[in-house]
């Protein structure tokens, strides 16, 4: 049994506030989601993120190839992360967390999934060709989505007095 792993951080400009009300309400994954994609929720979308939560929804990751998934988040702390795991859908595990954190100037978010694909020896010879290339783009477009949202990360610049206090500790 081969269990694969995307790890995923990115910096944002935004407030820990403003990062936990857009990533734990299920509706904005439509926005962070490649058009292509058809994303569309069927139910469970109507409240932010809990533990227990059922969210079910379409997603066409090839063409002519729409596929119902259902996911439960698991576990919740708010501001801090968040768990969601497959119930019904293309995996035969998924697992996801979500972790955001303060930093100066903003948000350090991080997604960690560990995944487990169906077919035995047929999803492990898929994997690297059509699999992990397919999660790359989606969390390559996220990436994108987020900062043409929110704005690109820059580590703030310290004022001359700070940094020479900093040498001098």
């Amino acid at each position: 049994m081969k269990i694969y792993q995307i790890h995923s951080k990115q910096n944002l400009p935004i407030t820990l506030d403003e990062a936990w009300e857009f990533l734990s309400n299920a509706r904005n994954l439509a926005t962070i989601t490649p058009d292509y994609m058809n994303f569309n929720i069927i139910s469970g979308a109507d409240r932010p993120v809990y533990a227990g939560q059922l969210i079910q929804y379409t997603v066409t990751p090839l063409a002519n190839f729409k596929l119902k998934w259902v996911t439960e988040i698991i576990s919740v702390k708010e501001g801090e992360y968040f768990v969601d795991e497959q119930k019904y859908g293309p995996y035969a595990m998924w697992h996801h967390k979500h972790f955001i954190k303060e930093i100066p100037g903003g948000v350090e978010m991080e997604d960690i999934v560990d995944y487990k694909l169906p077919a035995g020896f047929l999803g492990r010879i898929a994997h690297p060709y059509l699999v992990k290339p397919k999660l790359d783009e989606i969390f390559s477009y996220r990436k994108t989505a987020l900062e043409k949202k929110f704005g690109i990360y820059q580590l703030p610049k310290q004022d001359s007095t700070t940094l020479k206090q900093d040498i001098l500790n």
